[in-house]
């Protein structure tokens, strides 16, 4: 390996297939060495007695023992002294971090992925995920060797502990999360915990409050974590609530971070809503910081026109839950999550939580006496279609060959949608049929003269400024026959024809936002 090639860390630390680089021992090695030196720099006096010290946990992959060995040599190798607490969810190792008093945290996982990807997400001693910067400073010093003369003498070597009662200290913390004086007697709970790292926390959590729990997917063997099971595969959960006539279902991807819910008529409740639900709860009783809701680009545009009538607003960011944390550290805000089910309470957590975010559902199912099928009604889900595609490599989107971008940035309140037309492109344009566009609300709803009146869509939410659901049309894309000219009304550049699908394109669908009545 070429480590200056290669860029470590994604949008949530370094992933990719076990003992394939850049998840190899030997670059775990490299990690461990330049995390332990970075997080010794950042602080010159260990936070508790003795060394600098880092928290590793993990999730029940079968590579995690690998990749565990690895990274504690080289942190050990540094000096610094590392403690085990063995499979955990990734908000425990967050939680487990903070209450040891240790430097850093870290956790091994590869999340909702198949057993055959691992990954390696660091945490801040305060149990937040490592700012930009400070991945950066740690992948500079694997790619350059800068610490290879670093070498602490064997008096100053570091030494390794295992926690045995971790599991205990992040239970204990996740049903503190829970209204004093509430339990769950009478609840019947179906638990699907993906055979990861949440197959004994969470059915012990629910158990202690009260609930009648029913568990699958807790018989990890570390090759079955996520396998037809779990928040990526809800039809099991659906099913098992149906058939044991429970009040609720809770599914969890491998390290337990995220949350599928389902109500008691086998319905499945995704992220937004129980943003939602949590949202306008919190609003109707003054709760809510800055009555503000941070989510992604990802999101429903239900979710906004909802919690605008109820008097909040949602701020949207990037996708990735480090993206929404940061949005809401930078401001003071208290909720925020994701779609996939990352639900961010700030008062109880650093990091997503699906456990913490069941239980805040489960308590207002018991505060409001209702069941789950009645308070997911709050909201109107707008229409949207969401397609996730497997690749080889994340390239970004202005380094893809043929991929323009946008001439200048566009205007406040503007929307920025990817289109594309899965169509077979002809001889005579061998362009990629990709392109940017800037969409905004006069172009959407009153077909402003300066965008194509009829044109594919396929942007996240599927929606307009104005909140209305856009309009499904047949699978033909209309040719535009001339550039339109600079409108004076929203100073949008003409789009050029070789941007624009033709009618020798065979478009598999359309959706056209079209409003004449629009304002």
């Amino acid at each position: 390996m070429n480590p200056s090639r290669i860029r470590l860390f994604g949008t949530d630390g370094v992933r990719g297939t076990a003992n394939i680089e850049p998840v190899t021992a030997e670059t775990a090695l490299k990690l461990g060495r330049a995390a332990a030196h970075v997080f010794k720099t950042l602080e010159s006096h260990a936070r508790g007695l003795g060394r600098h010290k880092i928290v590793i946990g993990k999730d029940t992959r079968l590579s995690g023992y690998m990749i565990e060995n690895a990274l504690s040599s080289g942190i050990l190798s540094m000096g610094v002294d590392v403690i085990f607490i063995g499979p955990l969810p990734t908000p425990g190792v967050a939680y487990v971090t903070r209450s040891l008093r240790a430097d850093a945290g870290i956790v091994i996982t590869a999340s909702h992925n198949p057993y055959d990807d691992n990954g390696i997400k660091f945490f801040r001693a305060d149990g937040y995920k490592l700012d930009d910067h400070v991945e950066a400073h740690i992948e500079e010093l694997v790619a350059s060797g800068a610490i290879e003369h670093v070498r602490p003498l064997a008096g100053e070597i570091g030494k390794a502990f295992r926690v045995d009662d971790a599991i205990g200290r992040y239970i204990e913390y996740a049903k503190a999360s829970f209204p004093k004086g509430m339990n769950l007697e009478g609840v019947r709970v179906v638990v699907d915990a993906a055979n990861g790292a949440g197959y004994k926390t969470t059915p012990c959590v629910l158990r202690e409050l009260g609930a009648e729990v029913v568990v699958y997917g807790n018989q990890p063997d570390g090759t079955n974590i996520n396998r037809d099971c779990g928040a990526m595969h809800p039809e099991l959960l659906c099913r098992k609530v149906v058939e044991h006539r429970a009040q609720l279902g809770i599914a969890h991807d491998g390290d337990a971070d995220r949350v599928q819910l389902c109500d008691e008529q086998g319905q499945p409740v995704d992220g937004d809503d129980i943003l939602a639900l949590m949202a306008l709860e919190r609003l109707a009783q003054g709760t809510l910081p800055e009555k503000t809701v941070v989510t992604t680009v990802m999101s429903n545009a239900g979710l906004d026109a909802a919690i605008r009538e109820a008097g909040g607003r949602v701020v949207r960011t990037a996708v990735g839950d480090k993206y929404v944390i940061d949005e809401m550290l930078k401001h003071g805000f208290a909720l925020g999550g994701e779609q996939s089910g990352h639900i961010i309470f700030r008062e109880f957590a650093t990091t997503g939580d699906g456990l913490v975010a069941a239980l805040q559902v489960l308590s207002a199912m018991k505060a409001q006496n209702a069941l789950l099928s009645q308070l997911r009604l709050c909201w109107t889900r707008f229409p949207q279609k969401l397609i996730n595609i497997r690749v080889r490599d994340k390239i970004p989107w202005d380094q893809v060959p043929g991929f323009p971008t946008c001439s200048r940035p566009p205007k406040p309140r503007s929307r920025l949608a990817v289109d594309a037309c899965s169509c077979g492109i002809p001889a005579r344009n061998p362009k990629p049929a990709f392109w940017l566009r800037r969409v905004t609300r006069r172009s959407l709803t009153s077909g402003a003269p300066s965008w194509p009146r009829w044109s594919r869509n396929t942007s996240a939410s599927g929606r307009v400024e104005s909140g209305r659901p856009l309009a499904h049309t047949p699978s033909r894309c209309r040719p535009l026959r001339q550039p339109h000219p600079r409108s004076p009304s929203n100073g949008a550049p003409p789009l050029p024809l070789s941007r624009v699908c033709s009618s020798a394109w065979r478009c598999s669908s359309s959706v056209i936002p079209l409003s004449s009545t629009a304002s």
